[in-house]
């Protein structure tokens, strides 16, 4: 379908953009944070690690909390961590960094982009990019992972763009101009004008006509994106995920929506070594 019919933008760009939130709609949420440093919540235990040997804290590093109320949640799960046993994955969100361990062994130590802890807030959806502490179960694992984008892929796109947010239901809709969205024979967002059906040119692409986004059927074509999720993820429940990216510099950052972003090599370490069941404490 022509460009002069509908106004498009990348879906699979919008869901990399894990920090583009648009000022206009976003709190950080973060402007109430204590500043504590990692050796006074520590206890200054400063040690080395290496691969093989046992599990030890990097370095101290300077700690941001919400409230004294959020500092002692962060506490209570890092203490939980450490007396963790067995084999089991640890997910430093503060330092961005996961470890592997088995008893007292480090088997992975791997760098890692966290949550960004912004909200975005935006004709009445709101949502904050976090993970929540708390000990989570590996659930599933999935080469070749197709991303299902949830809803506020499309606010935070609409929001970067100005736009209003519109539901498609199954069964479709007419939209004000008389044009008709609706699920084709190919379980695919198709259009039909005074010409009849038409098809989108590219069923990853945003469906803007006018000031409006449109968002697909959770189970349409238009809902299964490849690439965003890199080669692997492990599902944590809740929407929870480690996976690959295509953002390398995003690494180390807190950059992501909520899941736990790996590099290729430690991330396909996980999908071969780490058996379904394996507890994750993240903290």
């Amino acid at each position: 379908m022509s460009s002069k019919q509908v106004l498009t933008a990348s879906l699979f760009a919008f869901g990399l953009a894990g920090t583009a939130v648009p000022t206009q709609a976003q709190t950080r949420g973060y402007e109430s944070f204590r500043r504590e440093t990692g050796d006074a919540l520590t206890g200054k235990s400063t040690t080395t690690e290496a691969a093989g040997s046992s599990r030890q804290d990097s370095s101290p590093t300077d700690y941001f909390f919400r409230s004294k109320k959020d500092s002692l949640n962060w506490v209570k799960w890092k203490n939980i961590a450490d007396k963790s046993t067995g084999f089991r994955i640890l997910v430093s969100l503060q330092e961005r960094h996961l470890w592997v361990v088995f008893g007292e062994d480090t088997l992975l130590s791997a760098p890692a982009a966290v949550a960004s802890g912004q909200t975005l807030s935006y004709q009445g959806f709101q949502k904050t990019f976090d993970m929540p502490r708390g000990t989570r179960t590996v659930n599933a694992k999935d080469a070749d992972p197709i991303w299902t984008p949830p809803k506020w892929l499309y606010y935070e796109a609409a929001a970067e763009l100005g736009l209003q947010v519109k539901d498609i239901p199954s069964s479709g809709l007419t939209m004000p101009d008389g044009r008709r969205l609706y699920v084709n024979s190919e379980n695919e967002i198709g259009v039909i004008t005074e010409n009849g059906p038409e098809k989108f040119e590219d069923k990853n692409l945003h469906l803007i006509f006018g000031n409006t986004l449109y968002v697909p059927p959770v189970g349409t074509e238009n809902r299964k994106v490849n690439g965003t999720l890199g080669k692997y993820k492990l599902d944590l429940g809740d929407g929870f995920l480690f996976h690959g990216t295509p953002l390398k510099n995003s690494i180390g950052m807190a950059a992501t929506h909520g899941c736990v972003r790996l590099r290729d090599e430690d991330i396909e370490w996980l999908y071969e070594n780490v058996p379904l069941g394996t507890k994750v404490y993240a903290y």
